[in-house]
C-alpha cells in the first residue's frame, strides 16, 4: 500500500480542487442560517428546495433531523432535471416562468445531501441565471427553533425510498403503527396490459374494470360499480378495514381512482406512491414481473361502505348546483372540455359542462392530463400553486368542493393533492360528465367567465 500512497494522495489533492472550484464558479457564496433568515421576505431574493418534492412535502428523508420546507420557499427538485421526456426543456422553462424566477434574481438553492443544488445550480447558470447562492438545508433543519412548513396530509403520498423501506420490512415514519401492509398495482385491463410488464416488488394486480365495469347496453360507459360489487371486490382482494394499502400505477390516475374506492368502503389507512412507477426506477429500483396473487377474506371487518361521503351522488348536485352557496362543483377536465370544444373521449360524444361548475383545471393534453397539477417526474405539484390557480378562478376552498371530471380518474388524483394541502371538505361527483351527460341533464357550452390561466 505504501508504495502507492504518494501517487493517491496527489490525485486526491486535484480532485478536491476541481470540486471546490466547481462549485465556486456554480454559486456567488455560500449562506448561513441567519443570512436565509434574512433574504425569505426581501424583494430580488427567491429559496428554492432543489431536493425531491417528497422531501418539500414533509417527509424525512437524506437523513435530516426534521421533515418540510423553509417557510416561503418554492421548489425545483434535481430530480425533474433526470426525466427523460422530449418536452422536458419547454416544460422546465415554464416552470421557472410560473414560478417567478427570472436571472435578475438572487436564488438561494438548498438541499440535504450536497448534489442536489449543484444539479440545479448548473441548469440555471445555462440559462443565464448569476446570482446564485448556496445553503445546506441541515443546518435549518437541525434547529428546532427555526420553522419548517410540511402539508398536512403529507403521509398520504409516500417517496420510492420509503416504500422501499418499508418492503424491507422496515416501519419508516408514519408507518410505525401499521400492522399489515399490502401492496397494489392498479391499472385498466388484464395483468397482461401492464401488470406483467413491471410493477412494484410483492403487489398484486387490480384491473380497474372490476370497480367500474363498462356498461352492457349504448352509450359505452364506465360507471362506479354499486356498493354490494364493490364489498364483494373488497373480500375477494383480501381487502379489510384495518389494513394499510400502497396504491401505484404506471398512469397515477387509475392509483388514486382505486384509492377513493378503497376510502369510501372504510380502509383505514389508504397511501398512493407518488410518482407511480416512475418515482421508482428514478430511484434506481428494479420493477419486476412476477404475478402475486391476492388472499381473499371473509369479511372486510365493518359495514360498508363506512365513509359514504368521499363520493358526491348525482342527485346531491342535481339538488345542490346553483341553489346552496356552500357547495362548488370544480370541473377538473381540460378547458376545451368545460367550453364543450371535445368531449375529452373516443367512446362519449356528448359535449358540454355542467352549468354552474367551475373551471378547476387539470391538464392540457387529453382526458389523462394532468400537467397542472404534476412535476415533470409525475409528482404531486407544490399545492401553494395549485390553491392560487383556484384562488384566480374564484374558487373558494373554504366551501365544500366536490370534484368532478369525465369518470371520476382525475378528480380522485386531485381529491387526494386536495387533502394533503389540507382540505378536509372535499368529495368527487364520481359520474361525472358521462354520467350526467347520459342522463340527458341540463348541459352548456361556449364562452365562460374564467381567468384561465396558461
Amino acid at each position: 500500500m505504501s508504495r502507492f500512497f504518494p501517487r493517491i494522495i496527489p490525485a486526491l489533492i486535484v480532485a478536491l480542487s476541481f470540486s471546490v472550484q466547481a462549485q465556486q464558479s456554480l454559486f456567488t457564496e455560500t449562506l448561513t442560517p441567519e443570512q436565509v433568515a434574512s433574504h425569505l421576505d426581501q424583494d430580488g431574493w427567491t429559496i428554492v428546495d432543489t431536493r425531491l418534492n417528497d422531501a418539500f412535502n414533509g417527509w424525512k428523508l437524506d437523513g435530516i433531523e426534521r421533515g418540510g420546507h423553509i417557510p416561503g420557499a418554492t421548489d425545483f427538485s434535481a430530480n425533474w432535471l433526470k426525466v427523460d421526456n422530449d418536452d422536458l426543456e419547454t416544460e422546465l422553462s415554464q416552470i421557472l416562468e410560473n414560478k417567478g424566477l427570472s436571472i435578475e434574481q438572487h436564488v438561494v438553492l438548498y438541499d440535504a445531501n450536497g448534489d442536489d443544488a449543484e444539479q440545479v445550480a448548473e441548469y440555471l447558470k445555462q440559462k443565464g441565471f448569476k446570482n446564485l447562492y448556496r445553503f445546506d438545508f441541515n443546518e435549518w433543519a437541525n434547529d428546532a427553533d427555526r420553522p419548517l412548513v410540511k402539508f398536512t396530509n403529507y403521509q398520504d403520498i409516500v417517496p420510492a425510498v420509503v416504500v422501499k423501506d418499508v418492503l424491507d420490512g422496515k416501519r419508516p415514519e408514519t408507518f410505525e403503527n401499521a400492522e399489515t401492509i399490502k401492496m397494489v398495482e392498479a391499472s385498466w385491463g388484464k395483468e397482461k396490459t401492464a401488470y406483467r410488464k413491471g410493477h412494484i416488488p410483492t403487489a398484486f394486480h387490480v384491473n380497474t374494470d372490476i370497480i367500474e365495469p363498462p356498461s352492457n347496453s349504448k352509450p359505452l360507459m364506465w360507471m362506479l360499480a354499486d356498493d354490494q360489487v364493490l364489498t364483494k371486490f373488497a373480500t375477494d382482494f383480501g381487502f379489510t378495514k384495518d389494513d394499510t394499502i400502497i396504491v401505484s400505477s404506471d398512469e397515477g390516475t387509475a392509483a388514486y381512482r382505486l384509492a377513493m374506492v378503497l376510502e369510501y368502503l372504510g380502509v383505514k389507512d389508504v397511501r398512493i406512491l407518488n410518482g407511480g412507477t416512475l418515482a421508482w426506477t428514478m430511484a434506481g429500483y428494479d420493477l419486476e414481473t412476477q404475478s402475486h396473487k391476492p388472499t381473499p377474506v371473509e369479511s372486510f371487518g365493518a359495514a360498508t361502505p363506512s365513509r359514504p361521503e368521499v363520493f358526491t351522488t348525482m342527485e346531491y348536485v342535481q339538488n345542490n348546483i346553483n341553489q346552496n352557496d356552500d357547495f362548488v362543483l370544480v370541473d377538473n377536465r381540460t378547458m376545451d372540455e368545460h367550453l364543450g370544444k371535445t368531449s375529452g373521449y373516443t367512446y362519449h360524444d356528448k359535449k358540454g359542462r355542467i352549468p354552474g361548475s367551475v373551471f378547476g383545471y387539470a391538464g392540457t393534453s387529453d382526458s389523462y392530463g394532468m400537467e397542472y397539477f404534476r412535476n415533470p417526474d409525475k409528482t404531486m405539484r407544490n399545492p401553494d400553486e395549485f390553491l392560487s390557480l383556484w384562488q384566480q378562478q374564484g374558487i373558494d376552498t373554504s366551501k365544500h368542493l366536490a370534484f368532478m371530471c369525465g369518470s371520476g380518474w382525475r378528480a380522485a388524483e386531485i381529491y387526494y393533492y386536495a387533502n394533503v394541502a389540507g382540505l378536509n371538505n372535499i368529495s368527487v361527483f364520481s359520474d361525472g360528465w358521462i354520467g350526467w351527460s347520459n342522463a340527458g341533464l341540463p348541459s352548456e357550452s361556449g364562452p365562460v367567465n374564467s381567468h384561465f390561466v396558461q
